[in-house]
């Protein structure tokens, strides 16, 4: 079977599709809207074909056939620290997606969104999605996700949308939950944290022994560089890390206090490998990670869908096979 086909729209820094890449999927097309993320991935992925497009204005025609239609819209309509418009926020980009899987055809679809989404508001709204989808020909099922079963150093509930063409549904599985214990926050930064020689990083560590709360911030209403309202900064503190603001660096050589993260830290608390580099500004970096699907995730699930996928083809291969053999005999 030849390697299996996406498209992926609202990329971000590439959280998803890393982690689709991972799995096995071949990329066609990345579109993304924000200068500095479509850097980033070129920056990491030089291969991929990027485009600096509005979803509103990009026509998925070109990619008929794709096995995977993915994406992370817009979460600002359904994010509980927003005003919860739903479809009357002009930022929701559901509709398009819609249009977008109706131009591409894709057998498997995946989109994530914030958990707010799930929630009894919006219980009409996720229904809408679910019946335009079925009249594309689509079954599909909502499933809240936490990061942190899947071995992300932070809880980070997700809203999921998984749908395949009719004829696949039946062959796919949700992942169980707690597939992997994630690392606490001290031992998955604490290399990072003792790399410029600071004295108290062992101490830290023993401090920080437990999963972050949900990275956010990465709004550019409220964007500036810091993790999140005041609630957040309180969970970060009992980590004993200062999070009103971020740093440029590790702590040195005779820091005293709580320790700031830095881009890189945050990117390896969603799940980033420490080698995938983002381009601008520290706020816009920083902006980049907070909004990213944590590459564990996507992974985990790009497998079952593969696997979905693949099961389906290998019946109806093997339903050739008996037909040929059948029609051999007379």
């Amino acid at each position: 079977m030849s390697q299996l086909t996406s498209i992926e729209i609202c990329a971000g820094a590439g959280g998803q599709a890393l982690g689709l890449e991972t799995a096995g999927f071949l990329h066609q097309v990345l579109v993304e809207i924000d200068k500095d993320a479509c850097h980033t991935l070129r920056l990491n992925r030089p291969e991929w074909t990027v485009l600096e497009a509005d979803v509103k204005l990009f026509s998925a025609k070109p990619y008929e056939g794709a096995d995977l239609f993915a994406g992370g819209v817009p979460c600002p309509p359904f994010s509980v620290a927003g005003k919860q418009l739903g479809f009357e926020d002009d930022r929701d980009l559901f509709p398009h997606a819609i249009r977008l899987i109706e131009e591409s055809k894709p057998k498997a679809i995946m989109l994530e969104n914030v958990r707010g989404l799930l929630s009894q508001k919006f219980e009409s709204y996720r229904k809408q999605i679910l019946d335009a989808l079925l009249a594309l020909g689509y079954q599909a099922e909502w499933k809240l996700v936490y990061s942190s079963d899947f071995g992300v150093p932070q809880l980070r509930p997700r809203a999921i949308l998984i749908g395949f063409q009719e004829d696949y549904m039946d062959y796919f599985e949700w992942p169980k939950r707690k597939l992997i214990t994630p690392q606490s926050v001290g031992e998955t930064l604490f290399e990072e944290m003792k790399s410029l020689g600071w004295e108290e990083a062992e101490n830290w560590r023993k401090i920080a022994n437990t999963i972050a709360p949900t990275l956010v911030g990465g709004s550019k209403k409220h964007g500036g560089g810091d993790l999140g309202p005041t609630r957040a900064r309180n969970a970060w503190k009992e980590l004993g890390i200062d999070g009103r603001s971020l740093a440029e660096t590790p702590p040195e050589q005779g820091f005293k206090g709580l320790p700031k993260l830095t881009v890189s830290m945050a990117a390896l608390i969603q799940g980033f490998p420490k080698d995938w580099s983002f381009y601008g500004s520290k706020t816009s970096s920083y902006r980049q990670v907070g909004n990213a699907f944590p590459p564990p995730v996507a992974e985990t699930l790009g497998r079952h869908i593969m696997a979905a996928l693949q099961k389906r083809e290998k019946k109806c291969q093997r339903g050739k096979v008996q037909e040929l053999n059948f029609a051999s005999t007379f």
